[in-house]
C-alpha cells in the first residue's frame, strides 16, 4: 500500500472543480453570483459554442484590488466570511472561495478588474505564475474570460452535451438570476447574437415586462400577487399563476430564499398542497416567489453548488408557505382574474352524456342525479318549487335594476346570462365581452365549498373501529405517533403507542370509515416523518366531499332558466376558488370583444 502524502495543489483544485464545475452553466452561475455579490447593477454574459469555447462575464461591481487578484485564485480565500458567526448567517450568494481556483484549474482563465479610485485596471492569467499587469480600464468592475473549458481534462469534456443543450442550461440559469435580481440590468449573448437585453426593473410595469420576457406573456397575464408575513420572522412576496395556467412539467417554478434560487422538498410540498384543491391532476403550478427570513434560520452550506438549503424550523416555513398560498388562491374572484389560456383536457363520457351525436361534458366522476340544488346534498331542502321561486325573485330584482338603468348598479364580473348551449355551457355577457361557463364544473365547485364549510362548522365526527388496528412500525415512527396523539385527535384520528415498534389505531374520522385504514395510517406516518406534518386526513376527507359535490351538482343536458343561470353566475362570483372545479378544470372562460373582433377580422 502506498504511503500517505499530500496532493499537489493543481490536483486538489481539479478535484474541487469536479464538485463546483459540472458544466459551462456552473461556471456562469459562480461568476454571475460573484458579480451580484460585488454590488453590480449591470452584468453582461457572452457565450460561444455553448460555453465550451468562451464564457466572458463583465460587471460594474466594486472590482478586485491588485493585491487581491492573486489571492482570489487561492483555494478557500474569500472576502465574504471571516468567522464562524459569518458562516452561520450567510447573506451573500458565494462564500466558499472555491469557484475561481476551481474554474482556473480546468480552463484558460483571465481576470481583469479595476476598483474605484485606481487610474487603471489590472489583469491576471489564471494559471500563470506572473504577477498582475496593468490593463486599460476607465470604470470600476470586473471582466472574467473562461476559454476552452475542460481542455486539460478530456474525460470531463467528453461528457459535455451538444452546444444547444449546454446553452439551454446557461439560459435557464441566466433566467433564474435575472428573476431573482430584477434591479440589475442583464444581457446574454450566444455566438454574438443577443438573446436577452433586460433593463433594470425599477417599476411595477417594468417588473411585469421582465416576467413576460423571461417566462412568457401568458404567464405574466395570469399572475396572482403574493404578499404575506409572519411577524418579523418570515416574509413572502412574488406571484403565482392562476391554476388554469399550469404546466405539464415543473419548468416554471422559481423560488428564492434571501435572493438565492433553491430547490427544496419542504417548499415543493407546501406549494403542492396549496394547489391541491384547484389543480388538474398531472399538472404543475407556475410561480416566482421570494422568501425572506433571518439568515441564521437557514443553512445554505449543505450542497457544493448551493442548490439546496436546510431550514432550522422547516415546519414553520412549510405552514407559512401553505397558508399564504392557499389563502391567496382562495381569494381570487372572477373580478380579479384576467383571461388566461386554458390547457387542453381529455374528454370523458358518462352514461348520462349519451352516445354519438351528443356534445360530451368532460366529467371526472360519471353518473349522478340531475336537477338544480341551491343547498348542499343532505342539507334538508329539496323542494324545487321553493328554489325556483327564490331564483325567480332574485332574477326579477336584478332585471328591474338593469332595466331602470340605475347608474349605481354595475354589471357583475360574469355579467348576465344570454342562453344555454347544448345543455352544457352558459353564455353570458359582461363589460369585457362574452363569458362561457361550464355549468356542471362551476356548480360542482360551489357545492364542494359549501360542503367543506358545513363540515368545518359542524366539527369532525369520529367513528371507533370495531376491532382496533395494531401495526408494527419503526421506533422513530412509534415516537412520532406518541408525540402527535393530541394533534391527531383534533383531526379525528385516535392512535397510541403500544411498544418500541408498535402502535394501535382506535378511531377515524367518520367520513373515512370506508378508507383502507392501514394504508392511510402508513402514508400519514410517512408524511409526518418527512415533512413534520401531514394533511392526508383532510385531503381524503375533501376527496369524499368532492365526490359528493360532483354527484350533487347540476348535470349535463339539464335545461336551466335564465334566473337559474344568473343565480349560478352570482354564486360563482361569491365562491372561493371558483375559477376551477374540484378536479382543477376551468369553470369559465372570458372572451374579450377584442378577441372576438380579431377572430372575425373586424377592422382589418
Amino acid at each position: 500500500m502506498n504511503r500517505i502524502q499530500p496532493l499537489p495543489s493543481h490536483l486538489v483544485n481539479q478535484i474541487a472543480a469536479g464538485e463546483v464545475v459540472e458544466r459551462p452553466a456552473s461556471v456562469v452561475k459562480e461568476l454571475m453570483e460573484n458579480s451580484l455579490d460585488a454590488g453590480a447593477t449591470d452584468i453582461s454574459v457572452e457565450i460561444e459554442e455553448g460555453g465550451s469555447r468562451l464564457i466572458r462575464i463583465r460587471d460594474n461591481g466594486s472590482g478586485i484590488a491588485r493585491d487581491d487578484l492573486t489571492l482570489a485564485l487561492s483555494r478557500h480565500a474569500t472576502s465574504k466570511i471571516h468567522s464562524l458567526e459569518d458562516l452561520e448567517a450567510i447573506a451573500s450568494l458565494g462564500f466558499r472561495g472555491e469557484a475561481l481556483p476551481s474554474i482556473a484549474s480546468v480552463s484558460r482563465m483571465s481576470i481583469t478588474s479595476m476598483v474605484e479610485g485606481d487610474e487603471h485596471g489590472w489583469t491576471l492569467e489564471g494559471r500563470s505564475e506572473e504577477p498582475p499587469r496593468p490593463a486599460p480600464a476607465t470604470t470600476a468592475g470586473t471582466t472574467i474570460e473562461v476559454r476552452d473549458l475542460f481542455y486539460n481534462v478530456p474525460a470531463r469534456k467528453k461528457f459535455l452535451r451538444t452546444e444547444r443543450t449546454e446553452f439551454n442550461h446557461i439560459e435557464s440559469l441566466f433566467k433564474s438570476l435575472a428573476l431573482g435580481n430584477p434591479a440589475v440590468s442583464m444581457r446574454l449573448q450566444h455566438n454574438r447574437k443577443t438573446i436577452y437585453q433586460l433593463p433594470s426593473a425599477d417599476s411595477e410595469n417594468a417588473l411585469r415586462e421582465r416576467l413576460a420576457r423571461l417566462c412568457g406573456r401568458e404567464f405574466a397575464d395570469s399572475l396572482v400577487a403574493i404578499e404575506a408575513a409572519a411577524g418579523d420572522a418570515l416574509q413572502l412576496d412574488g406571484w403565482v399563476a392562476l391554476p388554469t395556467f399550469s404546466r405539464s412539467q415543473p419548468d416554471l417554478q422559481y423560488f428564492f430564499v434571501n435572493g438565492r434560487m433553491i430547490r427544496d422538498k419542504v417548499v415543493s410540498h407546501a406549494v403542492r398542497q396549496a394547489y391541491q384543491d384547484v389543480l388538474f391532476h398531472g399538472r404543475h403550478p407556475a410561480f416566482v416567489l421570494y422568501l425572506s427570513l433571518d439568515p441564521r434560520q437557514v443553512d445554505v452550506n449543505v450542497h457544493p453548488q448551493k442548490h439546496e438549503v436546510r431550514f432550522r424550523n422547516s415546519r414553520a416555513v412549510h405552514d407559512f408557505l401553505y397558508r399564504s398560498l392557499h389563502h391567496a388562491l382562495a381569494e381570487v374572484s372572477p373580478d380579479d382574474q384576467q383571461a388566461a389560456p386554458a390547457f387542453a383536457l381529455p374528454v370523458e363520457r358518462s352514461q348520462e352524456q349519451g352516445g354519438a351525436g351528443q356534445n360530451p361534458l368532460p366529467l371526472n366522476v360519471p353518473g349522478a342525479s340531475s336537477g338544480w340544488q341551491s343547498k348542499p346534498p343532505g342539507s334538508g331542502s329539496s323542494a324545487p318549487g321553493a328554489v325556483r321561486e327564490q331564483l325567480h325573485a332574485y332574477h326579477q330584482l336584478l332585471s328591474k335594476e338593469k332595466d331602470e338603468g340605475n347608474p349605481e348598479v354595475q354589471t357583475p364580473p360574469l355579467g348576465y346570462a344570454l342562453a344555454q348551449l347544448k345543455g352544457i355551457y352558459i353564455l353570458a355577457e359582461n363589460e369585457a365581452g362574452l363569458v362561457l361557463v361550464d355549468m356542471h364544473a362551476a356548480h360542482e365547485r360551489i357545492v364542494y365549498e359549501r360542503l367543506k364549510q358545513a363540515h368545518a362548522e359542524q366539527g369532525i365526527v369520529t367513528q371507533p373501529l370495531l376491532v382496533p388496528l395494531t401495526l408494527h412500525v419503526s421506533q422513530a415512527e412509534a415516537e412520532r405517533v406518541e408525540a402527535t396523539q393530541q394533534e391527531m385527535a383534533e383531526l379525528g384520528l385516535r392512535w397510541e403507542r403500544l411498544g418500541h415498534e408498535q402502535i394501535r389505531v382506535r378511531e377515524l374520522p367518520a367520513l373515512l370509515r370506508d378508507a383502507p385504514v392501514e394504508q392511510l395510517v402508513r402514508d400519514l406516518l410517512s408524511d409526518l416523518m418527512e415533512h413534520g406534518r401531514s394533511q392526508r386526513l383532510q385531503e381524503q376527507s375533501h376527496e369524499i366531499l368532492s365526490t359528493m359535490a360532483c354527484h350533487g351538482s347540476v348535470r349535463a343536458h339539464r335545461s336551466l332558466t335564465l334566473p337559474e343561470m344568473n343565480a349560478l353566475l352570482r354564486d360563482i362570483e361569491q365562491t372561493e376558488r371558483s375559477g376551477q372545479c374540484n378536479h382543477g378544470r376551468p369553470t369559465w372562460k372570458q372572451l374579450s370583444l377584442e378577441q372576438l373582433d380579431a377572430f372575425f377580422l373586424r377592422g382589418q
